[in-house]
Formats: structure tokens, sequence, C-alpha cells
């Protein structure tokens, strides 16, 4: 699908979704997830190879087949709510939204001190933070830049149309600067925290291997003495559940860099404990093991190669 059908396809989704009976909606997001997950395509195995980790080396493919359907289910709901989210009135999205934990984070922000919420990809996140906003705290988020840019600009609406600021990952100036502004002003800042986009991320120990997760929450608490607070995710029947966990106080060490990697490592342990317990709402398709980014990179780079050696014998021919 070239850029502009993306834009188009997206644009039509929100609008055809917000118009069809809930009940049809979700039928048929369901009906997607399951014939990504008969097919076997791109993001089922993407899932499953993380899954597998989880699981641990003792599990059947038939239990991993079953999780992985579960779990492009949950996937799927998600895209669906989140299109559908912008037609759930305040009472709905508030009624069916089950916490624990936010009196602490909301005492934070209320005394003036910061609060930085680091969520792996759980649940439903833009349910999440309309949730928050509705309860009267505003928040702060960043976005990975789509392509095409009228694509990016729309999901940035969206979100902001939802009570949240959203800042780019890049091109939009210093964003990590703002988002330490927000904090030492006692905001709320939410990232997503389990998965290294930009290829600067710190190795952590993960189910029993080695993972990539982004630095940028612990060096946040760590400038600014906000609270690093990790925030789960998860579905029960009509239900979003929310968890906010105990703060992770920023480690001590003799430099920085210690600091930062051995707090991002806690993260990564209170993720793991939280994912472990509700695996089928991990919506995580892309490489988070450092094995696994180090296999894309070699096909990225033996692909490159090729096409490159196919281009100098045309050339020569």
């Amino acid at each position: 699908m070239d850029e502009r059908w993306a834009d188009v396809a997206y644009t039509a989704g929100w609008e055809l979704v917000q118009r069809a009976p809930e009940g049809a909606g979700r039928a048929a997001f369901q009906r997607l997830a399951d014939r990504s997950w008969r097919t076997h395509d791109g993001g089922t195995r993407g899932l499953e190879r993380n899954l597998r980790r989880l699981l641990g080396p003792g599990a059947t493919d038939v239990r991993l087949r079953a999780l992985s359907r579960a779990g492009m289910r949950s996937y799927m709901r998600y895209y669906y709510e989140m299109f559908r989210l912008p037609a759930m009135d305040e009472r709905y999205v508030l009624g069916r939204t089950r916490s624990t934990g936010i009196e602490v984070l909301e005492k934070h922000v209320a005394s003036g001190r910061g609060v930085v919420a680091a969520l792996p990809h759980m649940g439903n996140w833009d349910h999440a933070g309309a949730w928050m906003t509705l309860r009267g705290t505003p928040l702060t988020t960043v976005a990975q830049r789509l392509r095409p840019e009228s694509l990016f600009q729309r999901f940035t609406a969206y979100r902001e149309s939802l009570g949240m600021e959203v800042l780019p990952l890049t091109g939009g100036g210093d964003t990590v600067a703002t988002l330490a502004r927000r904090l030492r002003d006692g905001g709320l800042v939410c990232l997503l925290a389990d998965r290294d986009i930009n290829g600067t991320g710190l190795e952590v120990d993960f189910f029993g291997e080695r993972a990539r997760m982004p630095s940028g929450p612990a060096a946040l608490a760590l400038n600014t003495g906000a609270a690093l607070m990790p925030v789960s995710l998860w579905y029960d029947g009509p239900y979003w559940n929310i968890r906010i966990h105990d703060e992770v106080p920023v480690a001590e060490g003799a430099t920085r860099a210690a600091r930062i990697q051995d707090t991002t490592q806690e993260l990564a342990r209170v993720f793991e404990g939280a994912i472990a317990r509700h695996p089928e709402d991990w919506h995580m398709l892309q490489p988070v093991f450092s094995r696994d980014h180090d296999e894309d990179r070699a096909r990225r780079l033996e692909a490159e190669g090729t096409a490159a050696l196919r281009a100098l014998g045309h050339r020569d021919g």
C-alpha cells in the first residue's frame, strides 16, 4: 500500500468504525485478526517470535499458536477501540475502566512533582491517555513519525483531541528538552518504553535473553527528579484495566551511565512481570530481543548488497 492509499484507508477506517454498530465493528476486527493469524503473516510471525521467549523453550507449538491467536485478537481490539474512541462518551470510558495505584500518581502531580509513566505495548494506551485526561490530569507523550506526513498529522490531531500533548520522536525540535520542562513543571509524561526504535537503546535482561529498551524514561527521571512509575494495561472482558506500579527509584551508581542502565533494567523487570501475567495483551510484533535485531540487520545488509550487485551488473552490461 503506497503512502497516499495508507492515508485514505486510515481516514475511511476512522469514519466507518465510528458510524458502524459496535457489535458489528468488533466482530469485523476480530475476523481481521483471525485472518492474519491463519495466514501466519509477518505480524503474526513477529508476535510469535517474541512470545516464544516469554513461554520458554519447553512451550509447544500448539501453546504458542493459541497464545498468538489471542494476541492478534487483542491487538486488533486495540485498533478497533482506537478508531472508535472519539465516539465513546465520557461515562462509557470512565465506567469501563478499572485501575489501581492511580491515587499515588495523581498525588505526585498535585504536589508539583513530575511523573514519567513508562508503559509496555499492552492493552490500549490511547484509551489510558484519554482516561487520564478525563480524570483531570493533562499529559505529554511522544509519537513515532509516520509516513505519509498527512497520516502522522492525523494521528497527532486525534490524540490531541483526546486531551494529550503529542511531540514527534524526530523532526520536531528538541523533544527531550520539552519533556524535561514538562516534568520540572510537575507534569505527567507518558512514554512507551519496551522497544528500541531509534537504535540507541540499552541492553537489558528480559525473559532470559538480552533485549534492547530505550534509556529515555530513566534518563528523564534522573535529570528532573520526576517519579518513574511503570504502568501496565490489559483487557478483562469489556473492561480496560490499568495498574500504576510502585515508583522505580533511580539507581545509585558511580556514573550517570551506570545509574541509567540499572534503572532501565529494573523497569524491564517490572515489565517482564506484568507481561507474563497478561501475555495475550502484549502487542509486540516488532523485534525486541538483541538477537532478532542483529538478524534483521544482517538480512537488510544482505538485501542491500544483493541489490547493489544487481545494479552494478545492469550498469556493466
